[in-house]
C-alpha cells in the first residue's frame, strides 16, 4: 500500500510514518549512562555522580528534541485520525502501567498491615520469637531495632494538599472546556492556575518531608512504615512534578497558538495523567494518613 509522505492541514496521510531517527539510540545511550552513574554513585565510585548527571541531562535533551519533532508533525497536519487513536491507546496503556506500579506499593502496605503484622504478633510468634511485639500499626518492628518516631497525621498539611490537588483537577477541567469552546484566553488562565496549584502541592510536600525528618524522626529506615510512607508519597510527588511539567509545556503551547477545539490530544493526554495523579493521592490520603 502506498502511503503519502506529505500533507497539508486539510488532508493528513492515512497513517504518517516518520523517517529514520536517531532519537531512540540517543535515548538508550543516555539511559545507560544514567543507570551506570547511579550504580557507581551509590557505591562511592569516583565520578559516579557526574556520569549520572550527564546521563540525566542527555536524556532530558533527547526528550526535548524528540517531542519537538512530534509537536511539529502534529502542527503541520501530518497526524490523521488513525494516528490520534494510536496516541490515545498509547497514553491509556501508559497510565494503566502506572496504575499497576502504585497498586504494587498499595498492596505492600496492605500486606504489611493486614497480614504480616498480625502474624508476627500471634501467640506462636510471641512465645517463640517476639515476646514484646504487640502488633499495632505503625510499629518499630518486632526486633525493636528501629529508632522511635512519630507518624504524620492527616491534619493539616495533607488535607491542604488534598484541597490543592482536587482544586487543580477542577481548574484543569474548566481549562479543557474553555479550549473545546475555542476560548483560548480562558484556557490559558485556568491551565496556569492548575500548574500553580500543582507546584504549590510539591512545595507543601517538601515542607512536610522536612518536618517529618527533623521533628518526627520519621526516616526511610523507620521500619516498614517509614519505608512505605516515603515510597508511596515520594513516588506520587515525583509523578506530580512530571504532570505539572507536562501541563507547563501544554500551557506554553497554548500561548504559542497550538491546539484547536477539535485537535488537542497533547492537552488531553496531559489532563488524563493529571487526573490519574489526583485519584492516586486520594487513595494515599485515606489509607496512609487516615486509616
Amino acid at each position: 500500500m502506498h502511503v503519502e509522505t506529505t500533507a497539508h492541514p486539510s488532508k493528513a496521510p492515512y497513517y504518517y510514518v516518520p523517517g529514520l531517527s536517531g532519537h531512540p539510540v540517543r535515548a538508550s545511550i543516555s539511559l545507560c549512562l544514567t543507570l551506570l552513574g547511579a550504580a557507581t554513585w551509590i557505591n562511592n565510585w569516583p565520578g559516579g555522580f557526574w556520569v549520572f548527571l550527564v546521563g540525566i541531562l542527555s536524556f532530558l535533551l533527547v526528550l526535548f528534541f524528540w517531542f519537538s519533532d512530534a509537536v511539529r508533525e502534529s502542527e503541520t497536519g501530518l497526524n490523521s485520525t488513525r494516528v490520534d487513536v494510536s496516541y490515545r491507546w498509547s497514553m491509556s496503556w501508559f497510565i494503566f502501567s502506572e496504575v499497576m506500579f502504585f497498586a504494587a506499593f498499595f498492596g505492600a502496605l496492605w500486606y504489611t498491615r493486614e497480614i504480616a503484622t498480625p502474624l508476627l504478633s500471634d501467640l506462636d510468634h510471641r512465645a517463640l520469637l517476639w515476646p514484646d511485639f504487640t502488633g499495632t500499626w505503625p510499629n518499630q518492628g518486632p526486633a525493636g531495632t528501629v529508632a522511635p518516631f512519630q507518624t504524620v497525621g492527616p491534619l493539616w498539611l495533607p488535607t491542604i494538599n488534598t484541597a490543592l490537588l482536587l482544586t487543580s483537577g477542577v481548574t484543569l477541567t474548566i481549562a479543557h472546556h474553555a479550549l473545546r469552546a475555542s476560548k483560548r484566553g480562558g484556557a490559558i488562565f485556568w491551565l496556569f492556575m492548575t500548574v500553580a496549584l500543582g507546584f504549590a502541592f510539591v512545595a507543601c510536600q517538601a515542607y512536610e518531608y522536612m518536618h517529618a525528618y527533623a521533628e518526627l524522626n520519621l526516616k526511610f529506615t523507620s521500619g516498614a512504615y517509614g519505608a512505605l510512607f516515603y515510597m508511596l508519597t515520594g513516588f506520587h510527588g515525583f509523578h506530580v512534578i512530571i504532570g505539572a511539567t507536562m501541563l507547563t509545556v501544554m500551557l506554553i503551547r497554548l500561548m504559542r497558538g497550538h491546539f484547536t477545539a477539535e485537535h488537542h490530544f497533547g492537552f488531553e493526554g496531559a489532563a488524563w495523567y493529571w487526573h490519574f495523579v489526583d485519584v492516586v493521592w486520594l487513595g494515599l490520603y485515606l489509607y496512609v494518613y487516615w486509616f
